[in-house]
């Protein structure tokens, strides 16, 4: 399995990607992942020079947060920090629609996981352009100012960026967890079926949901926009749950393996020649 069927590097039309892919034992295939991906995990805290920010997008039931669950657990808690973006404070709209993404970044060392992304400001927003207005730019006063320009720029402002952070030691992975209308009414409707489920649904899933086509038209404009050779978008069936989180998984792999130059660091040169006097101490202690 490699990653480059998954990854946007033409134009893409998500009419035309299939959105279901079902690997064979894709849960223990997972497990041996997973702990190769720990064991990187664990030099590059040591190493302490390259940080990872992982972004996840996708509709409603997409199956963010048990694909995190999943893939990161294993994963040592020191090195790694997820973050759940919500609807902005009032604090964060009193800064640029950057600023709560930007503090929230990985230190070096670290693994960072968006849990949706600071894409929502060119996704939900652009479905309700409403939602602009709450944040008082002085140059918008009224919806009919935010138009395709608009957002357009504001992927150019994103891409800057991505551009910016990788640069500077950042290795950025962006997955697009892409599942059918189908497959959403179904999930949905296990969230209603299932007690211990009802607490995931909201009324205001159906209304977003009978904006599909207006959310389709936004991600293909985003995922073509801002798929980048430093910071590139992965659109990931998501149907099969296990599947998906196997294709995230073996994708972050492949990368990071290309990163030779990740190694735990040397001991201290006169620490390293004493060790066998140290050994011998804390024996006869």
């Amino acid at each position: 399995m490699k990653s480059n069927p998954y990854k946007v590097v033409d134009s893409v039309d998500l009419s035309k990607i299939s959105t279901k892919v079902v690997h064979d034992k894709a849960k223990d295939q997972l497990k041996k992942v997973r702990k190769k991906i720990s064991k990187i995990q664990n030099t590059m805290y040591a190493h302490g020079k390259y940080s990872v920010l992982i972004c996840f997008q996708g509709m409603d039931t997409a199956g963010k947060d048990s694909l995190i669950r999943e893939v990161f657990k294993s994963f040592n808690t020191r090195g790694i920090n997820v973050h759940s973006f919500k609807q902005p404070t009032e604090l964060e709209k009193d800064h640029d629609f950057m600023w709560r993404h930007y503090i929230a970044l990985p230190a070096r060392g670290k693994f960072g996981i968006f849990n949706r992304t600071h894409y929502e400001n060119v996704l939900v927003t652009r479905v309700h352009p409403e939602y602009i207005l709450g944040e008082n730019i002085p140059s918008v006063t009224n919806v009919d100012m935010i138009d395709d320009d608009f957002f357009h720029k504001r992927m150019e402002h994103i891409n800057n960026f991505e551009d910016h952070i990788a640069e500077n030691g950042t290795i950025i992975f962006k997955f697009f967890l892409n599942i059918s209308k189908d497959e959403q009414k179904y999930r949905l409707l296990r969230r209603i079926r299932l007690e211990e489920k009802n607490w995931k649904f909201s009324s205001s899933d159906l209304k977003e949901r009978e904006l599909w086509d207006n959310y389709m038209v936004c991600y293909e404009d985003m995922l073509n926009r801002t798929s980048k050779p430093k910071a590139p978008w992965f659109v990931i069936p998501s149907d099969d749950k296990p599947s998906a989180r196997l294709i995230v998984a073996q994708i972050i792999l492949e990368t990071l393996k290309q990163y030779t130059d990740i190694k735990e660091p040397e001991l201290d040169a006169k620490i390293k020649a004493n060790l066998e006097e140290y050994k011998r101490i804390l024996k006869n202690d």
